[in-house]
């Protein structure tokens, strides 16, 4: 087996993507609009084609904000004596 038939395809299909990010197609095609996916389209008659590092890159943006939301949450949830000390403030 070749180096290139073994790496992952270059472009995927929509209904591809659906599955892997388990959403319909319109979804995708909705990500591919608003720039969240690269997409083209390719043939005759035109078909959506995603680039499969658009995908990779898609998911890690979705994960760096599932991160970024917790530790927001974390800090809201924060009391403020708990993180700066019992302490009352002196004022002069």
């Amino acid at each position: 087996m070749s180096e290139a038939s073994r790496e992952a395809p270059r472009f995927l299909a929509p209904a591809q993507v659906a599955e892997l990010l388990s959403i319909e197609v319109d979804e995708v095609i909705d990500l591919v609009h608003a720039g969240r996916l690269r997409g083209s389209q390719v043939g005759s008659p035109p078909r959506w084609r995603v680039e499969h590092a658009s995908l990779a890159e898609y998911l890690d943006a979705q994960s760096e904000e599932a991160r970024r939301m917790a530790l927001w949450r974390q800090s809201n949830e924060a009391s403020f004596p708990e993180v700066w000390g019992t302490a009352p403030l002196r004022r002069d």
